[in-house]
Formats: structure tokens, C-alpha cells, sequence
């Protein structure tokens, strides 16, 4: 899929209420303060459907993609929105060295299974998170390829077996790993209608190693 091309239509009703329905489930599952100023990262943020639910919940929410189409759709949004506190970042191949803090929560939405390198990046939310901070994982529970296949181009991953995700963040050191599926839905399929489902996982990065 060319993110670039699709950003201007992105924002469909379908694709709105459903980030409304992970923000809750994000936000209600993380155990943090809400009186404290906490920071986070979505990364893989398109154009902000779900961060424009929790940007409330902290004093700075900055914003990955690596569409800069995306990043376009999202900027504008927060221009009109007069948003103050949500930043983008284009992940470019330079672009990790942009990144100069460390976040209390880390959140994505449906990104994961694009990426081919899973543990290089679970390693990289790792590295970017405090000593306490919050991991949280939306994606495809696994499934038979038919959610992409009309995407001749798409490389990734047919969703996750949940215990060989949690194992590779035991392995990279998170803890406090659990995960619950908590959203179903339809999606047609060629000619044909799937159902698929979405899970939860949250990890948290207990070590200062």
C-alpha cells in the first residue's frame, strides 16, 4: 500500500470509531497517574486517529510515521485543532537521532504487522522507554493472510501468535507482559467477508540496563 497516496482518504468513520475504541482501551489497561505530566510516543501514527483520543492524558505526545503523506494529513489536523502539545516526527533513516528523551508510554495501533524486524524494534520501544514506562501493542491477532491480500505489495506479518510475541519481550527484558483481545470486526476480503480480532498487549520496561 503507498500510505502517501491513501492519507488523504484515511480517515474513514469505520477507521474513526475504531481508534476511539483502542484509545479507551489503552488508557483504561496502563496503570500510570493521571496527575502526574507524563510523555509518550505512537509510533506508526498515521494521521492521529488514536492520539487525538489521549492527547489529553499527557503533557506531550510525539507522533512517528514514515508517510510523509500521513504526517501532512496529521499536521494539518493539529493546526485547526490548535493541539499544543503533539509533535511529529518523520521516520526517515535519520531519524532515531532526532529522538532526545525518553517516553513514559509507548502505544501503536495496527503497525506491527507491517514490520518485518520484530525483535529490532521491540529492542528500539525498549531503549526509547523510562525505567517503569508502558509498552502497549494493538495488532492482529494471527490470521489466514487474507486481511492483506489484496495488498500485492504487502511484506509483513499475518498477525501474531500472542505467547511468541510475549516471549520475544521476556527475552529483550519487559515485564509485566498481559494481553487480552478485545475488539472484533468484519472486513471484506476479495469477494468474500473475514472477521478478525485485535488484541491488547502490554509490557513494561522494569530495568535501567
Amino acid at each position: 500500500m503507498d500510505f502517501d497516496e491513501a492519507a488523504t482518504n484515511w480517515d474513514t468513520d469505520k477507521k474513526i470509531k475504531r481508534a476511539k475504541v483502542i484509545a479507551d482501551k489503552i488508557i483504561s489497561s496502563i496503570k500510570i497517574d493521571h496527575n502526574k505530566k507524563y510523555t509518550a510516543m505512537e509510533f506508526g501514527c498515521g494521521t492521529g486517529l488514536v492520539s487525538f483520543n489521549l492527547y489529553n492524558y499527557f503533557e506531550k505526545v510525539t507522533l512517528v510515521d514514515a508517510s510523509e503523506g500521513m504526517l501532512d494529513v496529521l499536521n494539518s489536523k493539529i493546526a485547526k485543532s490548535n493541539v499544543d502539545n503533539m509533535v511529529t516526527l518523520l521516520a526517515n533513516e535519520d531519524f532515531e537521532d532526532a529522538i532526545d528523551e525518553k517516553f513514559d508510554v509507548i502505544y501503536n495501533s495496527m503497525v506491527l504487522h507491517h514490520i518485518q524486524d520484530i525483535p529490532e524494534i521491540l529492542n528500539k520501544f525498549y531503549n526509547w522507554l523510562k525505567v517503569d514506562g508502558w509498552l502497549c501493542i494493538v495488532d492482529l491477532n494471527k490470521e489466514d493472510g487474507r486481511f492483506h491480500e489484496h495488498e500485492l505489495d504487502f511484506d509483513g506479518h499475518n498477525g501474531f501468535e500472542r505467547e511468541e510475541l510475549k516471549k520475544m519481550l521476556k527475552t529483550i527484558g519487559f515485564d509485566e507482559i498481559e494481553s487480552e483481545t478485545f475488539f472484533y470486526d468484519k472486513r471484506i476480503s476479495g469477494d468474500t467477508e473475514m472477521d478478525y480480532s485485535l488484541f491488547l498487549m502490554l509490557a513494561r520496561r522494569k530495568s535501567s540496563l
